[in-house]
This record gives structure tokens, C-alpha cells and sequence, in this order.
């Protein structure tokens, strides 16, 4: 049990390490002979982005996770056992993120040099300001919400925070940005709630380990399951409608190799593939397998592939836009 334990606790390790490495060292491999000029501290921004999209994502799947573990037969009498929330620490993580996103907004998009370079007041006077701003103020709340007696009031500030992403995405000088905004609102609200969802089944899979838990496990995961294929074909859906906007049709395959933006697009599919492949397998697994828990081992895999999934989207709001508007 114990060099179980060490190994889960390694590979764990790995992973967030490989994780941080794809938003901090991702842009100057992303740019390299595209001829786009890098934005400074890309790295670090690409990083802080991810962390504020991860931190998004546990406090969401958590509350859509046990929302459904409540609708399973025979848990109509009592709430059922869930794990130990994160979402306080998520809150927590996502509050300096977004701080720290912030203070980058309120320099000019610049990584300040000291705290002299900082106009505070000027985040109240621009757009990208207040939406920092309202993201910082979203976490802290959803931070208090998480500790409190009701939990389930973060959805308020989670989709404060979805909201003003989806709008910090699409500036007004884009064409039709609300349309953006729109795809980006509904990819982000099905991202997190399949990458963070699956992360809370699992965990409570484990705390429903043994007989008796067997088959609400099983019904726990399948019902997962049947969500998140809705899930994906709408995340694959405004996905593709997001990339043809930036990158007309007669354009993509020249842009996908030949910018920045299109290699982390193209490495970002190339992520969600190897995802759908897994979480195909899982759902065969769960329907076909003596023991549907048996489902569990390419699920924990799939988990692993969307945290770098969510990096590459980190990464992917630090780099230059293909197009011109």
C-alpha cells in the first residue's frame, strides 16, 4: 500500500510539474521561427492563466459531481459521503492567480518591474481592468462560499469568473465579440465541468470503495458518463467555431504549422483526442467489464490528459492572435 502510495504521489508530482513546463516554456517554443514577436513574461502569464482555469475547474466539477451523486437511487433520504472539498484551496489558488493577472493588466499588459510600475487606479478606468478585477473579487467570494454552510452558493462568483473570461477573450475591436464571447462562455462552462467533474468522480469513487459501493460507483461514473458525452460534442463544437473564426478555412492548415497560435491549437487538439480515445475506452470498459470499476484506471488517465489539455489552454491566451481584425 504504501509504495502504491508513493508511486500515485510521483506520478502526480510529474504531471504538474509537466504541466507548469507547458505554460512557462511554451511560447518561445510555440514562436520559434514563426517571426511573431513574443509578449513579455509570456511564460509566466500563460502559467498564471492556467492556474486561474484550474482552479475554475475543481470548485465546478465538485458541486456538478455531487449534484449528480445526489440524484442516484437511494441517496433521496440523506446526502451521500463525498470526499474532502479543494475548492477552498481552488479559491485560494485562483485568487492570486487572478491577482496576479491584475497587476499585469494594471502596467499595460507588462510585467511590472516593481511596484512603482502598478497604477492600481487605472484598472477601474479600462475594460480589461475591471474584468481583472471582477475576477479577483469572484474567487475571493467563492472562497467564502466554499467554507461556508453553503457551498453550492459558488456558482454565483464561478460564473462571475467564466463570464468575464469569456469577455476578456474577445475584445470589443473584434469583429462581432459577443459571438465570441458566447463560444468561449459555453466552452469553458463544458470544459470545466468535464475536466473537474471527472477529478471529483474519481475521488469519490475512492471513498465509495468496497461492496457496498461497488454498484453505486458504477452509477456514479455511468452517469457521469452519459453528461459528459453532451459534454464533448459541445466543447467540440465551439472549439471548431472559435478556431474558424480566428483562422478562415482556406487558412487553417497554413496557420495550424506556421503560427504560434495554430501549433498550441494543433497540440491542443492533439491532447483532447488522446481524451475522447480515453474516455471511450472507459465507457466500454463500464458497460462490458465483469467490474465496471475497471473503468477507473483509463479514467485516472484521462485525468492526466486534461490537466494538460488545461495547460495548453493556458498557454494558448498568451500567444499572439493569427488574424487581424
Amino acid at each position: 500500500m504504501r509504495r502504491a502510495g508513493a508511486g500515485r504521489a510521483v506520478a502526480v508530482l510529474v504531471l504538474v510539474t509537466l504541466a507548469a513546463l507547458i505554460p512557462l516554456l511554451g511560447p518561445s517554443a510555440a514562436l520559434h521561427g514563426t517571426g511573431e514577436a513574443e509578449v513579455p513574461g509570456a511564460g509566466g502569464i500563460a502559467l498564471l492563466r492556467t492556474v486561474l482555469f484550474a482552479a475554475l475547474c475543481i470548485p465546478v466539477g465538485e458541486l456538478f459531481v455531487n449534484r449528480l451523486a445526489r440524484s442516484l437511487p437511494g441517496t433521496e433520504a440523506g446526502h451521500p459521503a463525498v470526499p474532502r472539498s479543494w475548492s477552498p484551496f481552488a479559491a485560494a489558488a485562483g485568487f492570486v492567480a487572478a491577482l496576479g493577472l491584475a497587476t499585469v493588466v494594471a502596467t499595460g499588459n507588462l510585467v511590472p518591474g516593481d511596484g512603482a510600475d502598478i497604477d492600481v487606479g487605472g484598472l477601474y478606468t479600462s475594460r480589461d481592468g475591471k474584468l481583472a478585477l471582477l475576477e479577483v473579487n469572484a474567487f475571493l467570494v467563492a472562497g467564502l462560499c466554499a467554507v461556508s454552510r453553503r457551498p453550492v452558493t459558488q456558482v454565483g462568483p464561478l460564473a462571475a469568473v467564466v463570464v468575464a473570461e469569456a469577455l476578456r477573450a474577445h475584445p470589443t475591436t473584434e469583429y462581432s465579440p459577443l459571438t465570441g464571447a458566447g463560444l468561449t462562455l459555453v466552452h469553458l462552462t463544458c470544459a470545466a465541468l468535464w475536466a473537474g467533474g471527472l477529478l471529483h468522480a474519481l475521488r469519490t469513487l475512492r471513498l465509495w470503495s468496497g461492496p457496498n459501493g461497488t454498484a453505486a460507483g458504477a452509477a456514479l461514473l455511468g452517469l457521469y458518463a452519459r453528461v459528459a458525452v453532451v459534454l464533448l460534442a459541445a466543447i467540440t463544437a465551439t472549439g471548431v467555431c472559435s478556431s474558424l473564426r480566428r483562422m478562415p478555412p482556406e487558412t487553417v492548415l497554413e496557420q495550424l504549422t506556421g503560427t504560434a497560435y495554430g501549433r498550441a491549437l494543433l497540440a491542443k487538439v492533439l491532447l483532447v483526442v488522446v481524451v475522447a480515445g480515453l474516455a471511450v475506452w472507459a465507457r466500454r470498459r463500464l458497460r462490458r467489464a465483469a467490474d465496471p470499476l475497471t473503468a477507473c484506471a483509463p479514467a485516472r488517465a484521462e485525468v492526466a490528459a486534461l490537466g494538460l489539455a488545461v495547460a495548453a489552454s493556458g498557454l494558448l491566451t498568451a500567444l499572439p492572435v493569427p488574424i487581424r481584425w
